[in-house]
């Protein structure tokens, strides 16, 4: 993850790599701790995500690599539509999770073909943070070193330079606590 000033500069160089840009969506994601443990000390997460009427519901592991986000993620499908999310985030809560918070974001997506792979790039404005933009493979253990090359290569054609590891939900919670 990149914060940036601006995403049209990026925008201009994703399109000169023959990137096409996806409209803008709306993604909720409600956040929460577990009853046993502090995600905030094991740096895990669970999260609710809500894009349109689709619903997930994610997992993310422990980050395992100090220069990137990589992280072990499960993500599974929910059914479609607000009342799914009021009733999971209702489970949630029963189960003993808390809420720590909310992260609004417009999304827009792109795939660049890069080192001979396709990168998902995310073009993130988050409502008081600013702008992001999010460099993704998806891949086996064993090609986790070049993945993490080729990202860094992408990053470097992009003019991405400033490299952000903490989520958008800890840059929120930080921002509350300075401000």
């Amino acid at each position: 993850k990149f914060p940036v000033a601006d995403l049209t500069p990026v925008e201009a160089r994703l399109s000169s790599l023959g990137a096409s840009i996806s409209e803008a969506r709306i993604e909720v994601d409600l956040y929460f701790n577990h009853p046993a443990r502090d995600f905030a000390k094991t740096d895990e997460a669970i999260r609710l995500r809500r894009v349109g009427p689709l619903n997930r519901i994610t997992y993310k592991g422990p980050k395992f690599d100090t220069a990137t986000k990589t992280r072990e993620e499960l993500e599974l499908p929910l059914p479609d539509g607000e009342a799914t999310f009021a009733d999971w985030s209702a489970l949630l809560r029963a189960l003993g999770f808390q809420p720590v918070g909310e992260v609004r974001k417009e999304r827009r997506k792109a795939w660049v073909e890069w080192d001979d792979r396709r990168v998902e790039v995310s073009l993130d404005r988050i409502a008081g943070l600013g702008e992001f933009v999010e460099l993704e493979l998806v891949v086996p253990p064993d090609e986790f070193e070049v993945a993490k090359a080729c990202i860094h290569s992408l990053a470097a054609r992009l003019e991405l330079t400033r490299v952000e590891r903490r989520s958008y939900l800890c840059l929120m919670l930080a921002s509350r606590t300075s401000g």
